[in-house]
Protein backbone atom coordinates (compact mmCIF):
# COMPACT_ATOMS: atom_id res chain seq x y z
CA UNK A 1 0.00 0.00 0.00
CA UNK A 2 2.94 1.78 0.88
CA UNK A 3 4.39 1.76 -2.87
CA UNK A 4 1.07 3.03 -3.95
CA UNK A 5 0.45 5.96 -2.23
CA UNK A 6 4.41 6.71 -3.46
CA UNK A 7 3.37 6.10 -6.71
CA UNK A 8 0.47 8.35 -6.94
CA UNK A 9 2.39 11.11 -4.84
CA UNK A 10 5.23 10.88 -7.61
CA UNK A 11 2.71 10.99 -10.57
CA UNK A 12 0.98 13.88 -8.81
CA UNK A 13 4.42 15.90 -8.41
CA UNK A 14 5.31 15.08 -12.36
CA UNK A 15 1.60 16.68 -13.26
CA UNK A 16 2.53 19.53 -11.01
CA UNK A 17 6.16 20.01 -12.65
CA UNK A 18 4.57 19.68 -16.50
CA UNK A 19 2.02 22.43 -15.80
CA UNK A 20 4.31 24.48 -14.19
CA UNK A 21 6.74 24.05 -16.61
CA UNK A 22 4.23 24.66 -19.78
CA UNK A 23 3.01 28.04 -18.33
CA UNK A 24 6.52 29.43 -18.16
CA UNK A 25 7.68 28.75 -21.99
CA UNK A 26 9.46 32.40 -21.43
CA UNK A 27 13.23 32.05 -22.76
CA UNK A 28 15.56 32.94 -19.35
CA UNK A 29 19.41 33.31 -19.53
CA UNK A 30 21.23 31.01 -17.45
CA UNK A 31 24.78 31.92 -15.77
CA UNK A 32 27.06 28.57 -16.24
CA UNK A 33 30.16 30.36 -14.59
CA UNK A 34 32.33 29.93 -18.18
CA UNK A 35 29.21 31.00 -20.91
CA UNK A 36 25.87 32.48 -20.61
CA UNK A 37 22.92 30.42 -21.86
CA UNK A 38 19.61 31.59 -23.52
CA UNK A 39 16.88 28.67 -23.13
CA UNK A 40 12.99 28.67 -22.54
CA UNK A 41 12.14 27.92 -18.96
CA UNK A 42 10.13 24.66 -19.40
CA UNK A 43 13.58 22.66 -20.61
CA UNK A 44 15.29 24.05 -17.18
CA UNK A 45 12.59 23.19 -15.18
CA UNK A 46 12.37 19.32 -16.38
CA UNK A 47 16.49 19.17 -16.31
CA UNK A 48 16.55 20.36 -12.78
CA UNK A 49 13.93 18.28 -12.20
CA UNK A 50 15.38 14.85 -13.84
CA UNK A 51 19.08 15.20 -12.55
CA UNK A 52 17.27 16.00 -8.85
CA UNK A 53 15.85 12.17 -9.49
CA UNK A 54 18.27 11.31 -10.67
CA UNK A 55 20.47 12.13 -7.39
CA UNK A 56 17.60 11.36 -5.22
CA UNK A 57 17.39 7.94 -7.32
CA UNK A 58 21.02 7.00 -7.01
CA UNK A 59 21.35 7.85 -2.95
CA UNK A 60 18.23 5.66 -3.11
CA UNK A 61 20.07 2.89 -4.26
CA UNK A 62 23.47 3.90 -2.35
CA UNK A 63 21.46 3.16 0.75
CA UNK A 64 20.00 -0.54 -0.24
CA UNK A 65 23.04 -1.32 -0.80
CA UNK A 66 24.19 -0.36 2.33
CA UNK A 67 21.42 -1.80 3.94
CA UNK A 68 21.60 -5.38 1.74
CA UNK A 69 25.31 -5.33 3.37
CA UNK A 70 24.58 -4.71 6.24
CA UNK A 71 21.99 -7.07 6.70
CA UNK A 72 24.74 -10.05 5.17
CA UNK A 73 26.87 -9.05 7.86
CA UNK A 74 24.09 -9.64 10.54
CA UNK A 75 23.07 -12.59 9.54
CA UNK A 76 26.42 -13.99 9.03
CA UNK A 77 26.66 -13.07 13.07
CA UNK A 78 23.64 -14.37 13.23
CA UNK A 79 24.13 -17.91 12.31
CA UNK A 80 28.09 -18.11 14.36
CA UNK A 81 26.35 -17.14 17.42
CA UNK A 82 23.83 -19.70 17.02
CA UNK A 83 26.48 -22.32 16.09
CA UNK A 84 28.23 -20.97 19.05
CA UNK A 85 25.32 -21.32 21.58
CA UNK A 86 24.03 -24.22 19.81
CA UNK A 87 20.74 -21.94 20.51
CA UNK A 88 17.95 -22.74 17.66
CA UNK A 89 15.08 -20.01 17.65
CA UNK A 90 10.97 -21.33 18.17
CA UNK A 91 9.18 -21.62 14.56
CA UNK A 92 6.15 -19.64 15.52
CA UNK A 93 2.76 -22.16 15.74
CA UNK A 94 1.42 -20.40 11.92
CA UNK A 95 4.11 -21.28 10.12
CA UNK A 96 4.18 -24.86 10.87
CA UNK A 97 1.07 -25.00 10.49
CA UNK A 98 1.11 -23.54 6.75
CA UNK A 99 4.32 -25.93 6.18
CA UNK A 100 2.06 -28.73 7.14
CA UNK A 101 -0.83 -28.23 5.39
CA UNK A 102 1.82 -27.82 2.10
CA UNK A 103 3.03 -30.94 2.34
CA UNK A 104 -0.05 -32.59 3.17
CA UNK A 105 -1.15 -30.97 0.03
CA UNK A 106 1.72 -32.24 -1.69
CA UNK A 107 1.35 -36.09 -0.45
CA UNK A 108 -2.03 -36.28 -1.59
CA UNK A 109 -1.79 -36.24 -5.71
CA UNK A 110 0.98 -39.17 -4.91
CA UNK A 111 -1.09 -41.19 -2.46
CA UNK A 112 -3.61 -41.45 -5.30
CA UNK A 113 -1.07 -42.75 -7.86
Amino acid sequence: MKMQWSLIAGLIFALLTAIFAVINVDPVQVNLLFAKVSIPLILLIIGCTLIGGIIVGSYGIYRQYQMQKEIKSLAGQLIHIQEVTGYTPEIPQRETEAESQDSESDRAPEESK
